[in-house]
């Protein structure tokens, strides 16, 4: 049975008898929630102007590290090995905690930490400036919560106290594992949220204009108005978006979905869920990385040359509700 828990189960003063390393991206909520916060940027980062404007101490990752009980790593997944090995281990000691926000390095081994700290995660279901901005307004984003390592007894608490200090504890926490969060985030930006939606919305486009339509009236069908059925679904599920359109789009989606998503596409994602389980996706991605990347760039360069992109690029700026932002080829 899942377990919820919110503000009334934290203790905040946990956290707040602690000092904390982390990167931006919670800094502000942590020192409004008076916790003793310092900010570890490598040099020359663009987030140090901000968090000194902010009136957080900012120091190199080393020395944040050497001074915190808390550790929070909060780096993109490719760069938190290097980071943990030249900066971080050097400088822990018994007692510490050492809390991420995504179980990737942890679960597939790429971090292993020695056995005299705490490892937990605490994992935001929203990108960073949500996280910030609900915090503002009162409230907060749920978080999923997971204890890797319990060297102190006192893992769990100290997590919560942290989730209650970001404001995820208003909204709820969800406890969880490293395995179960790390499989199924990695899965469903795969399977459905980037992948699959991305191979679809372009599948989509392909096929029409392929069948003579045009290439503008086709972005408009497949891409541009995605945005509305999604918006739907976040504010109230598939029945929302279902009550909401016309009921021959509601009669397309009973009969025309599971043509597009049958028995074949199941069967990739179970494919898909095995590789992940079994780590062999994390080991290609980060030979893939410790190779320099040259498939994922060259893949990324391919695609951001579709046509599907030199289409939007040219009838965004006509809708300047959109607030548009183009990707050159190259970014």
């Amino acid at each position: 049975m899942t377990t919820i828990r919110y503000e009334k189960d934290a203790d905040l003063s946990i956290i707040q008898g602690k000092k904390v390393a982390i990167g931006h991206a919670h800094a502000l909520n942590l020192k409004e929630s008076g916790v003793d916060v310092r900010v570890g940027l490598r040099a020359g980062s663009k987030s140090a102007k901000k968090a000194e404007a902010a009136g957080v101490p900012v120091k190199s990752v080393r020395e944040a590290c050497e001074e915190a009980d808390v550790i929070m790593i909060l780096a993109p997944d490719t760069a938190q090995k290097a980071i943990y090995l030249e900066d971080i281990a050097p400088t822990l000691k018994k007692g510490d905690t050492l809390m991420f926000a995504h179980g990737f390095n942890i679960h597939f081994k790429a971090i292993t930490p020695p056995d005299f700290v705490d490892v937990s995660m605490i994992a935001p279901k929203s990108p960073g400036h949500r996280v910030r901005e609900t915090y503002q307004e009162g409230g907060g984003v749920p978080a999923l919560l997971a204890v890797h390592q319990d060297a102190s007894g006192k893992a769990d608490a100290l997590a919560l106290s942290y989730a209650a200090a970001i404001g995820s504890a208003r909204a709820g926490v969800i406890n969880t594992t490293f395995a179960e969060e790390t499989e199924t985030d990695l899965f469903g930006e795969q399977a459905v949220l980037c992948g699959g939606v991305s191979a679809l919305v372009k599948a989509g486009f392909e096929t029409l204009v392929d069948a003579g339509y045009q290439p503008e009236v086709a972005y408009f069908e497949c891409l541009h108005e995605l945005k509305l059925i999604v918006d739907l679904m976040y504010r109230g599920g598939l029945n929302y978006m279902r009550y909401s359109v016309s009921d021959t789009a509601e009669w397309g989606d009973y009969v025309a979905g599971p043509q597009i998503i049958g028995p074949e596409a199941r069967k990739a994602m179970d494919g898909l869920l095995a590789s992940i389980r079994d780590g062999s996706f994390a080991r290609t991605w980060i030979a893939e990385n410790e190779a320099g990347k040259p498939k994922f760039l060259a893949t990324r360069a391919a695609e951001q040359e579709h046509e599907i992109e030199r289409v939007g690029g040219k009838l965004r700026p006509m809708m300047t509700f959109v607030d548009a932002v183009e990707i050159k080829p190259g970014d």
